[in-house]
């Protein structure tokens, strides 16, 4: 994959929803085009019962479009005898961009700043993160890497746009 690929993680409450979704509308805002790539940790369903796509899904489509003039969905069903896919599959399906925002994928080697609350300390420590760069916190941290004001978007944005030399016109 040659597209710029940056992470968000963080424990339960900890704000990476909120500081992604932050970083996204920062990131648009100075021209740039953002996808983003979200993981549940549940089984997630985007189709709700009783609509002509969720009818095709439930027949045993593999993969159905919902399309309009405003935008597409493509649900691909995994079903029970694949494993979900690794971020890299997922990659593989998304639209060059100049950025793609991943928020969870806590183990996946992607460089990822992780945001770390006051308020949701009793989430941290649940397993391992890989590749962290950089932490988003609202209190100090004491480490080696950048800590940066987890409301701090503006900054946020600048680390993100520096560490992956990313050329905004």
């Amino acid at each position: 994959m040659t597209q710029k690929v940056f992470g968000i993680s963080g424990w339960k409450n900890s704000g990476k929803t909120t500081l992604t979704s932050a970083v996204i509308k920062e990131l648009t805002a100075r021209g740039l085009r953002i996808s983003s790539v979200k993981h549940a940790h549940h089984n997630v369903d985007v189709d709700q019962e009783g609509t002509d796509s969720f009818k095709h899904r439930i027949s045993g489509a593999s993969e159905v479009m919902l399309a309009s003039s405003k935008r597409f969905a493509l649900m691909h069903e995994i079903g029970g005898s694949e494993e979900e896919w690794s971020l890299d599959q997922l990659l593989e399906k998304m639209s060059a961009v100049d950025l793609i925002l991943v928020e969870g994928f806590k183990s996946s080697n992607i460089p990822k700043i992780q945001t770390i609350r006051k308020a949701s300390l009793e989430n941290e420590g649940m397993g391992q993160m890989n590749n962290i760069v950089a932490y988003a916190a609202d209190m100090p941290i004491e480490t080696y890497l950048p800590v940066l004001e987890i409301d701090d978007v503006v900054k946020v944005a600048d680390f993100i746009i520096k560490y992956l030399n990313i050329n905004v016109s």
